[in-house]
């Protein structure tokens, strides 16, 4: 067996989630790449996949295989192309992951400008906010919010968020405007909960320089960024995003910040990468590319350069038949923890 080859056959099956998929992708018979991955499994004397009907995972022993294939394979690319043209481009298909918000607010209407500069690298882009498996799921990698406790990978900070507490001016209207921290305690806010753990996220501001939980009644928790903001549209109660996220609705009245003089603590935004002792072409373009433009977004901490963003976040671009893919993938898999 050619196990540099079972090697290839086993990562393209994960990352393709499909044995079919996997065959089309490396232009081999289905029944080639099944044999190839049983002989492999057999040779490791372990289970590497899990497989139904309807879908295939990675097991535990296949998930920590997968992960040294990667970095294998991520090495061996880099010294081969380490003897051709330096000139040329990164190239091949690169998977992120995104939280929907910022995928829809930021990363989307700069793809145009990414295509520009790699037109070579075929983007297929996960908007959820649901924390996904960057080895199980077979994702190059990722933009997540918060401090990030997962050691295997690596991360780059590249913003922050700054958020706001505001509300629906109905809802003012009804309960009036609180205007101290005390206040809260005859309100109501919209909750968000952890896709993961099934935690609600609790409320803080910065008090005197100190982050300061505070506890605030709800009527209604959701865990998807789009419903939480439209929940505080509809004067469910206050809400805590991301300022990005309602900027249109502030300009346009529909929202009204309150206890502008208490901030909730900023949020750093990292995008995330798995530990491989060289970075492939593809991964590292995109990482800096990613950096360059939150770094230049001033709702991101960033600082917004002359004439660079007429509308702060927002490049003009329009659509052009480039080969970027904007997948929205809703996986079967379990949750993990990061």
């Amino acid at each position: 067996m050619d196990k540099f080859q079972a090697m290839q056959v086993f990562t393209r099956v994960v990352e393709a989630n499909s044995f079919t998929l996997a065959a089309d992708n490396l232009g081999l018979p289905r029944a080639t790449v099944s044999t190839t991955i049983r002989n492999l499994e057999r040779a490791l004397q372990v289970r590497l996949l899990n497989r139904t009907t309807r879908k295939i995972s990675l097991t535990p022993d296949g998930a920590s295989y997968y992960e040294r294939c990667v970095r294998l394979l991520a090495d061996l690319e880099e010294a081969e192309t380490s003897f051709r043209d330096v000139a040329r481009r990164p190239r091949g298909r690169l998977r992120i992951d995104t939280p929907a918000s910022i995928g829809r607010s930021i990363l989307i209407p700069s793809l145009c400008e990414f295509h520009e500069r790699y037109p070579d690298i075929e983007l297929v882009i996960g908007m959820s906010d649901r924390p996904v498996d960057l080895v199980q799921e077979a994702v190059d990698c990722a933009i997540r919010v918060g401090e990030l406790q997962d050691s295997s990978m690596v991360a780059r900070r590249i913003g922050t968020f700054e958020s706001l507490t505001c509300a629906a001016p109905s809802y003012l209207e009804a309960y009036g405007e609180p205007r101290t921290l005390k206040d809260l305690e005859r309100h109501h806010a919209v909750h968000y909960f952890s896709a993961r753990t099934g935690r609600t996220i609790d409320w803080d501001f910065v008090v005197d320089g100190v982050a300061t939980e505070v506890k605030v009644k709800g009527i209604v928790s959701v865990n998807d960024s789009d419903a939480y903001v439209a929940c505080g549209l509809q004067g469910f109660g206050l809400i805590q995003p991301a300022r990005y996220m309602v900027r249109p609705h502030l300009e346009s009245g529909l929202l009204r910040e309150v206890l502008t003089d208490w901030k909730p603590s900023p949020m750093p935004i990292s995008v995330v990468y798995l530990h491989n002792r060289h970075l492939s072409p593809k991964v590292r373009a995109f990482v800096d590319w990613v950096s360059e433009l939150f770094g230049r977004c001033p709702l991101l901490g960033g600082e917004c350069h002359a004439n660079d963003m007429p509308q702060e976040c927002e490049f003009a671009c329009q659509p052009s038949g480039h080969t970027v893919r904007s997948v929205i993938e809703q996986h079967n898999l379990a949750e993990s923890v990061f």
